[in-house]
Order: C-alpha cells, then sequence, then structure tokens
C-alpha cells in the first residue's frame, strides 16, 4: 500500500468551489473508477491557509496509474471540472508526493 499526498493551492476566494466540486462530483466518480481516499483537511493554522490537502491510498504505483488515468478521461470529470471552471480557474498549483508507510507506522 501507497499514498499520494496531494495538496491543492487555491486561488483566492475559490475554496469552496473546490470543496463542492469534491464533495459534489469528485469522490463518487472516485468510486465508479476504485480511488479511496484516506482523509481530507484544510489548514487551520500555518503558513498556506488556502491549501485543501488530501491522501489517495493505492495498491501500487500501477495501480495508481491505471485508476487516476481512468479517472481523468472520464467523460463525466471532465465536465464536473469544466462546470466547476465556469467562473474562473480554481486551482493555482497541485502538489503531489507519494508516501510508503514505514514498519512501525499505524497507517499500512
Amino acid at each position: 500500500m501507497i499514498y499520494e499526498l496531494r495538496i491543492y493551492s487555491c486561488l483566492p476566494g475559490r475554496m469552496a468551489a473546490l470543496q463542492n466540486r469534491f464533495q459534489n462530483h469528485t469522490l463518487r466518480i472516485w468510486e465508479k473508477h476504485g480511488i479511496r481516499q484516506a482523509g481530507f483537511w484544510t489548514t487551520l493554522i500555518g503558513p498556506a491557509n488556502n491549501d485543501l490537502t488530501y491522501l489517495i491510498a493505492w495498491d501500487s504505483l500501477a495501480d495508481r496509474e491505471t485508476r487516476w488515468n481512468a479517472f481523468m478521461s472520464d467523460p463525466e470529470w471532465q465536465a464536473a471540472r469544466a462546470d466547476s471552471e465556469k467562473d474562473g480557474l480554481i486551482v493555482a498549483n497541485v502538489a503531489s508526493s507519494f508516501l510508503q508507510p514505514t514498519a512501525f507506522s499505524s497507517v499500512r
């Protein structure tokens, strides 16, 4: 099991639109493709309070490639993304890291 840490830095005033897109569209489409989220967070205190941070659990990098590519090419996702950005872009930057649990991690 590996985890993908993704941090979306929102454009000013666009956090609500990003959260709405995840809550009302993205998560349902992920389910269709077998993508498993491991948690979502906003920054309460820290250097970037306009960030949405989340983890996705993957069986392997190959699993990630297959499922993510299917999700990104899904017409339903493309329509939801386009609709959510009709008033302008939402995300200024996306950072992604792949994490492997240690032998002593409570998350495996």
